[in-house]
């Protein structure tokens, strides 16, 4: 098997110090740009491309953000949310060579990792997501000393920098053009509460309804999981005042729940109208169509990876508000039936 190329092999190639290289290739000041020509044209002469270990030692930085969920495996890659806020995370630093180290953990475990990831610098920064009640993180992270943005609003997290997204339009749009269509009966399907991006939504439809001068519909528990999401459908359809509408907390819930009422030969939209959130593909596809909240995760995760790079560089950064999310009424949605 053939040596593989090294740094010292393109430095004798190029005529230069090791030390040369490893400037130059790092854009280091001190390095002429003919200089910097010939161990390029060296470089890929040999087919020699520095590692990312290499690379981060010589900047000084671990050349990775690092993302921990205290989420079960399986919930992490159903839910839409993730990977696309995960592509637009990488999209930023994988130009650069840069990785994102992700965590699964159990919630007992979580400050453990939090606190090998900095004792070993592992990481460069950490992105805080699924901030929740009372949540220890962001004390925990300064105590640490390790660069953090928080990705929900910024009163979650106890002044770290934040990048959010405001949920509460879609809702508030989604409960009002029930309304409209005449429903009276609209229930929920929360997610965790101990989640404040979840609680938060429950609020936003509460306080609809309120300021509708419409009765508060029964809330029940979906997890953000098709699981619950199908559970709690079927416990709305089998109570005697059966909902009209159901305004679930994510699209995992929707859809599970739009499988129950056609299992039970509940039509819909004609007896029952759905809303999800999260505006995952396949929702576009389902039978009907389903209704949902569109919220751009993979810009997000742009925007909150470039706002790490910010804290990283200069200790802090403004916070940054995207555009809210938008309703997307589609035909999951009708109006209510007669009684």
């Amino acid at each position: 098997m053939a040596r593989k190329p090294t740094i010292a092999d393109v430095a004798r190639r190029a005529g230069v110090s090791r030390a040369t290289v490893s400037f130059a290739l790092n854009d280091r000041p001190g390095v002429a740009e003919e200089t910097k020509l010939r161990i390029l044209a060296a470089s890929q002469e040999l087919g020699w491309t520095p590692s990312r270990q290499a690379r981060a030692l010589s900047l000084g930085k671990a050349g990775a953000f690092g993302l921990v969920l205290a989420r079960d495996a399986e919930q992490v890659g159903a839910d839409p949310f993730f990977p696309a806020f995960i592509a637009g995370v990488e999209a930023v630093i994988g130009q650069r060579g840069d990785g994102l180290m992700i965590h699964i953990t159990a919630p007992d475990d979580e400050q453990g990792v939090y606190r090998r990831l900095a004792s070993e610098q592992q990481v460069d920064g950490v992105l805080l997501t699924d901030l929740r009640r009372d949540d220890p993180r962001p004390a925990l992270l300064r105590e640490l000393g390790l660069p953090a943005v928080v990705v929900g609003q910024p009163e979650w997290g106890d002044g770290l920098t934040a990048v959010s997204l405001d949920d509460e339009p879609a809702y508030t749009a989604a409960v009002r053009h029930l309304a409209e269509l005449g429903h009276r009966d609209i229930a929920h399907v929360e997610g965790p509460q101990e989640l404040l991006h979840a609680h938060r939504r429950r609020t936003a439809w509460e306080q609809t309804l309120r300021t509708l001068g419409l009765p508060e519909g029964p809330v029940l528990p979906g997890g953000f999981t098709p699981e619950g999401g199908a559970r709690a459908t079927r416990q709305l359809l089998a109570s005697a005042e059966p909902p009209t509408a159901i305004v679930y907390g994510n699209d995992l819930a929707a859809m599970a729940g739009l499988s129950v009422a056609q299992e039970l030969g509940v039509r819909v939209p004609d007896q029952l109208s759905l809303v999800g959130y999260d505006d995952a593909p396949l929702t576009r596809y389902s039978y009907p169509p389903l209704a949902s909240a569109r919220a751009d995760a993979r810009g997000w995760g742009e925007a909150a990876a470039r706002a790490l790079d910010a804290v990283v560089a200069e200790g802090a950064a403004d916070h940054v508000r995207l555009p809210p999310a938008q309703f997307v009424p589609r035909a999951s949605m009708g109006p209510a039936p007669r009684r």
